[in-house]
């Protein structure tokens, strides 16, 4: 198969040259980045990249090959994939088949031998924006007012692309109605695993829904877009939360608590993507080595969320001191911005799921 010339495209004009081994067409999205090593299956089908174009900053991706456990998601959800090399010789007891061939299949462009680090540090100097992949040897006037004129991130409600749109449920025990704003499957695994019946429901159903669910606790999930957008979601978690049952939010969830009491969110520079996240418990003085994949957080600091006098700030983030957590001061409601599921990413932040299962047991306010 013959190499094509292929390009990455910004909305600010910078392009960067690569290849593609099959046709394709045009794809935009936001383009960003993220510094896992390894995890790249996981990476692809997490729902919180929907409408994303993500450079991989690992110099090789594709040596172990994909197989079905691994998956967060029935399908790649990214709208396209930049790297420097995709190994075509998948070396793992565990593959059953190679990361392009299911890339192409699921109609993902790829665009490979891309200077990745000097795209990186574009974006980490420039911002996470638009872009485009297209085949070509550079591009045309004609793409970039294509470019220019595509959705930007800021004001897309993509919940509900992403959510199922009946309920589903697995497990038995305590009762979790999981609002699915683009929830990964380790999520419910996790629950699962701590014996409790998980039910998923569609990101818009009212809080008069899940009431007749019965349910023990309210689990808010991740998900892509702009939580500003996700407008539906805020009352219904007041009516539930307010009520005193155990709620436990993760990353979109997390900023759809911070808006629901009053708070407001704000778009990042060029997000946190990765398994090596450095994150504060305030109270502790623990520091967490986090998995994280957001664009948004919740505007405040270590002394509060302003206009949200009822969230106290749990977590911080070592890195640019954003919020990564809050509870509510009288409620059992806590969240977390960051992934504490992993998949991939470090175990340090599994025992959140613990504090929820003790919150839900004993109807006690969990402490992230």
């Amino acid at each position: 198969m013959t190499d094509r010339p292929a390009f990455v495209l910004l909305e600010d004009g910078a392009w960067f040259a690569g290849t593609t081994r099959r046709p394709l067409d045009p794809a935009f999205g936001e383009v960003v980045f993220t510094t896992n090593l390894t995890g790249y299956q996981e990476t692809f089908t997490d729902p919180s990249y929907l409408g994303q174009i993500v450079v991989m900053t690992a110099p090789m991706i594709g040596n172990y090959g994909v197989n079905p456990e691994d998956m967060e998601s029935a399908r790649p959800q990214v709208t396209g994939v930049v790297v420097r090399e995709l190994s075509r010789h998948a070396s793992n007891w565990r593959s059953t088949r190679g990361l392009d061939e299911w890339l192409a299949e699921a109609g993902i462009p790829v665009i490979e031998g891309v200077d990745t680090r000097r795209l990186t540090r574009h974006l980490r100097e420039r911002g996470a924006m638009r872009g485009v992949v297209a085949e070509g040897r550079q591009p045309s006037a004609e793409l970039t007012s294509r470019l220019l004129g595509s959705p930007s991130m800021e004001g897309l409600d993509l919940a509900t692309v992403a959510s199922v749109k009946t309920p589903w449920s697995e497990g038995d025990g305590p009762h979790i109605v999981a609002y699915d704003y683009g929830i990964k499957r380790n999520i419910v695994r996790m629950l699962v695993g701590a014996g409790c019946k998980v039910t998923v429901v569609p990101a818009e159903t009212g809080a008069e829904e899940v009431g007749l669910l019965n349910p023990d606790g309210l689990f808010l999930s991740n998900g892509p877009g702009d939580p500003a957008a996700v407008e539906y979601a805020i009352q219904t978690i007041r009516d539930l939360s307010g009520g005193g049952l155990p709620t436990f939010g993760i990353c979109l969830g997390h900023q759809l608590v911070g808006l629901a009491f009053g708070g407001r969110t704000e778009k990042l520079p060029y997000g946190h993507r990765g398994g090596n996240h450095p994150v504060k418990d305030l109270r502790t003085g623990q520091v967490l080595i986090t998995t994280q994949n957001h664009g948004f957080a919740v505007v405040g600091d270590a002394e509060g969320v302003p206009g949200a006098p009822g969230l106290e700030v749990t977590h911080l983030n070592l890195n640019d001191g954003t919020i990564e957590g809050v509870r509510h001061r009288e409620l059992p409601l806590f969240a977390v911005q960051y992934h504490p599921e992993a998949a991939p990413g470090p175990h340090d932040a599994f025992p959140h799921f613990g504090e929820f299962m003790a919150a839900v047991a004993g109807g006690k306010r969990p402490t992230p």
